[in-house]
């Protein structure tokens, strides 16, 4: 059954503008993001499967195109979008982390770094510049290695 024919109050777009995206499951947003599932297949449906066959939505969103093509319904252009909805999310936490933020403690420097680099798929060795207060001013990729080690001169 297509979403359009479920009760309006039942439809993820229409729940999330009226109760906000917290109260949607990962499914649900997904399926906001597809958009339309396939024959016979709603978008919920085929969000739930994808999230399924990847196991969590952060290994979904650290999949390759070959990965995902591999899934009906699913080309190019949704993984493009996917990858692009992904960056903005990073670029957004990342310019609130410099602008509010300081990092006063080591756990707020793996936490920030994990929004930095955390999704790679290589290892890397950054720098990062401080203000006096504890303030990011920049983050520079210094070294780029391999999947394991990164060679630091």
């Amino acid at each position: 059954m297509s979403i359009s024919d479920w009760p309006e109050h039942e439809r993820p777009r229409e729940r999330l503008l009226a109760h906000g995206p917290e109260r949607l499951s990962d499914a649900e947003l997904l399926a906001i993001f597809l958009r339309t599932g396939m024959k016979g297949i709603s978008a919920v449906e085929m969000a739930r499967s994808l999230l399924a066959d990847f196991g969590s939505l952060s290994r979904l969103l650290s999949s390759t195109l070959a990965e995902f093509e591999a899934r009906p319904g699913l080309g190019a252009a949704k993984y493009a979008q996917l990858m692009a909805t992904k960056e903005l999310a990073r670029r957004a936490l990342s310019e609130q982390l410099k602008l509010n933020d300081a990092l006063s403690s080591p756990q707020a420097v793996r936490d920030y770094l994990r929004l930095a680099i955390g999704q790679r798929d290589i290892e890397v060795f950054v720098v990062i510049f401080l203000t006096a207060q504890n303030h990011v001013t920049a983050v520079e990729e210094v070294f780029r290695g391999t999947l394991t080690e990164a060679c630091v001169h």
